[in-house]
Protein backbone atom coordinates (compact mmCIF):
# COMPACT_ATOMS: atom_id res chain seq x y z
CA UNK A 1 0.00 0.00 0.00
CA UNK A 2 2.84 2.35 0.87
CA UNK A 3 4.48 1.67 -2.49
CA UNK A 4 1.27 2.41 -4.47
CA UNK A 5 0.78 5.77 -2.74
CA UNK A 6 4.33 6.74 -3.48
CA UNK A 7 3.96 5.84 -7.17
CA UNK A 8 0.74 7.84 -7.42
CA UNK A 9 2.31 10.87 -5.77
CA UNK A 10 5.32 10.69 -8.09
CA UNK A 11 3.02 10.39 -11.10
CA UNK A 12 0.99 13.40 -10.03
CA UNK A 13 4.16 15.46 -9.59
CA UNK A 14 5.44 14.43 -13.01
CA UNK A 15 2.16 15.33 -14.69
CA UNK A 16 1.96 18.67 -12.87
CA UNK A 17 5.57 19.46 -13.77
CA UNK A 18 4.95 18.60 -17.42
CA UNK A 19 1.84 20.75 -17.52
CA UNK A 20 3.80 23.63 -16.00
CA UNK A 21 6.52 23.28 -18.63
CA UNK A 22 3.95 23.28 -21.44
CA UNK A 23 2.24 26.35 -20.00
CA UNK A 24 5.54 28.17 -19.57
CA UNK A 25 6.58 27.43 -23.14
CA UNK A 26 3.42 29.11 -24.47
CA UNK A 27 4.19 32.46 -22.83
CA UNK A 28 4.64 34.87 -25.74
CA UNK A 29 7.96 36.59 -25.93
CA UNK A 30 8.25 40.30 -26.47
CA UNK A 31 8.46 41.45 -30.04
CA UNK A 32 11.84 42.47 -31.34
CA UNK A 33 11.99 44.88 -34.28
CA UNK A 34 14.80 43.07 -36.08
CA UNK A 35 13.09 39.70 -35.65
CA UNK A 36 9.81 41.08 -37.00
CA UNK A 37 11.59 42.70 -39.97
CA UNK A 38 13.27 39.38 -40.78
CA UNK A 39 9.97 37.52 -40.58
CA UNK A 40 8.32 40.17 -42.73
CA UNK A 41 10.96 39.76 -45.43
CA UNK A 42 10.58 36.00 -45.51
CA UNK A 43 6.78 35.95 -45.44
CA UNK A 44 4.89 35.63 -48.71
CA UNK A 45 1.29 35.56 -47.47
CA UNK A 46 -0.22 39.07 -47.39
CA UNK A 47 -2.37 38.48 -44.30
CA UNK A 48 0.60 37.25 -42.28
CA UNK A 49 2.66 40.20 -43.54
CA UNK A 50 -0.11 42.55 -42.45
CA UNK A 51 -0.04 41.04 -38.96
CA UNK A 52 3.71 41.59 -38.74
CA UNK A 53 3.22 45.19 -39.85
CA UNK A 54 0.65 45.65 -37.07
CA UNK A 55 3.14 44.34 -34.52
CA UNK A 56 5.90 46.61 -35.88
CA UNK A 57 3.53 49.56 -35.67
CA UNK A 58 2.82 48.76 -32.03
CA UNK A 59 6.56 48.77 -31.29
CA UNK A 60 6.83 52.25 -32.82
CA UNK A 61 3.88 53.49 -30.79
CA UNK A 62 5.39 52.11 -27.59
CA UNK A 63 8.63 53.83 -28.52
CA UNK A 64 6.75 57.10 -28.95
CA UNK A 65 5.24 56.64 -25.51
CA UNK A 66 8.73 56.17 -24.06
CA UNK A 67 9.98 59.24 -25.94
CA UNK A 68 7.19 61.30 -24.36
CA UNK A 69 8.36 60.10 -20.95
CA UNK A 70 11.92 61.15 -21.82
CA UNK A 71 10.81 64.54 -23.14
CA UNK A 72 11.98 64.03 -26.75
CA UNK A 73 9.34 65.63 -29.01
CA UNK A 74 11.32 65.12 -32.24
CA UNK A 75 11.62 61.41 -31.54
CA UNK A 76 7.88 61.25 -30.78
CA UNK A 77 7.12 62.87 -34.13
CA UNK A 78 9.43 60.46 -35.99
CA UNK A 79 8.06 57.36 -34.26
CA UNK A 80 4.45 58.39 -34.85
CA UNK A 81 5.26 58.84 -38.53
CA UNK A 82 6.79 55.34 -38.66
CA UNK A 83 3.79 53.97 -36.78
CA UNK A 84 1.42 55.40 -39.38
CA UNK A 85 3.57 54.05 -42.21
CA UNK A 86 3.31 50.51 -40.79
CA UNK A 87 -0.44 50.84 -40.26
CA UNK A 88 -0.94 52.09 -43.82
CA UNK A 89 1.18 49.23 -45.16
CA UNK A 90 -0.82 46.70 -43.16
CA UNK A 91 -4.12 48.09 -44.48
CA UNK A 92 -2.82 48.15 -48.06
CA UNK A 93 -1.64 44.54 -47.76
CA UNK A 94 -5.06 43.44 -46.55
CA UNK A 95 -6.85 45.38 -49.28
CA UNK A 96 -4.61 43.97 -52.00
CA UNK A 97 -4.87 40.41 -50.68
CA UNK A 98 -8.16 39.91 -52.51
CA UNK A 99 -9.80 38.52 -49.37
CA UNK A 100 -13.42 39.20 -48.64
CA UNK A 101 -13.23 40.63 -45.13
CA UNK A 102 -16.83 39.66 -44.42
CA UNK A 103 -16.27 35.98 -45.23
CA UNK A 104 -12.62 35.65 -44.19
CA UNK A 105 -11.94 38.31 -41.57
CA UNK A 106 -8.49 37.09 -40.50
CA UNK A 107 -6.11 40.02 -40.53
CA UNK A 108 -8.92 42.56 -40.79
CA UNK A 109 -10.11 41.77 -37.25
CA UNK A 110 -6.58 41.99 -35.92
CA UNK A 111 -6.11 45.38 -37.55
CA UNK A 112 -9.42 46.63 -36.14
CA UNK A 113 -8.52 45.50 -32.63
CA UNK A 114 -5.04 46.99 -32.87
CA UNK A 115 -6.39 50.32 -34.11
CA UNK A 116 -8.92 50.44 -31.30
CA UNK A 117 -6.24 49.73 -28.68
CA UNK A 118 -3.82 52.15 -30.31
CA UNK A 119 -6.48 54.85 -30.35
CA UNK A 120 -6.82 54.54 -26.59
CA UNK A 121 -3.05 54.61 -26.19
CA UNK A 122 -2.84 57.76 -28.33
CA UNK A 123 -5.56 59.41 -26.24
CA UNK A 124 -3.58 58.65 -23.09
CA UNK A 125 -0.40 59.86 -24.77
CA UNK A 126 -2.05 63.13 -25.72
CA UNK A 127 -3.17 63.66 -22.12
CA UNK A 128 0.44 63.38 -20.98
CA UNK A 129 1.63 66.11 -23.33
CA UNK A 130 1.22 69.86 -22.94
CA UNK A 131 -1.68 71.18 -25.01
CA UNK A 132 0.45 72.86 -27.67
CA UNK A 133 2.53 69.71 -28.25
CA UNK A 134 -0.42 67.40 -28.92
CA UNK A 135 -0.75 68.19 -32.63
CA UNK A 136 1.11 65.15 -33.95
CA UNK A 137 -0.65 62.80 -31.57
CA UNK A 138 -4.06 64.21 -32.46
CA UNK A 139 -3.32 64.02 -36.18
CA UNK A 140 -2.21 60.40 -35.83
CA UNK A 141 -5.31 59.53 -33.79
CA UNK A 142 -7.60 61.06 -36.44
CA UNK A 143 -5.83 59.20 -39.22
CA UNK A 144 -6.09 55.82 -37.54
CA UNK A 145 -9.78 56.46 -36.82
CA UNK A 146 -10.30 57.00 -40.55
CA UNK A 147 -8.48 53.76 -41.35
CA UNK A 148 -10.47 51.95 -38.66
CA UNK A 149 -13.70 53.22 -40.22
CA UNK A 150 -12.58 51.73 -43.56
CA UNK A 151 -11.71 48.42 -41.87
CA UNK A 152 -15.13 48.31 -40.17
CA UNK A 153 -16.76 49.03 -43.51
CA UNK A 154 -14.87 46.11 -45.06
CA UNK A 155 -15.77 43.79 -42.18
CA UNK A 156 -19.43 44.81 -42.10
CA UNK A 157 -20.45 45.84 -45.62
CA UNK A 158 -23.97 46.98 -46.48
CA UNK A 159 -26.42 44.07 -46.73
CA UNK A 160 -26.51 43.99 -50.54
CA UNK A 161 -22.77 43.63 -51.01
CA UNK A 162 -22.65 40.18 -49.42
CA UNK A 163 -25.68 38.66 -51.06
CA UNK A 164 -28.57 39.70 -48.86
CA UNK A 165 -31.23 41.88 -50.46
CA UNK A 166 -32.90 44.85 -48.83
CA UNK A 167 -35.95 43.05 -47.44
CA UNK A 168 -34.55 39.54 -47.27
CA UNK A 169 -33.94 37.65 -44.10
CA UNK A 170 -30.61 35.93 -43.74
CA UNK A 171 -30.99 32.13 -43.46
Amino acid sequence: MFFLGRVLRTGVWLIAGGALLVAASRVPRRDNEQDLLNRLQQETRPVKKAKYEIRLARLKLLGARDAVDQGEPEKVRELLSLYLAHIHTSWQLLQSSGRNAFRKPEGFKELDIALRQDGRMLTDLGQRLPYFERGDVDKTAKEIEQIRAEVIKALFPPARSHGIGAGEVQP
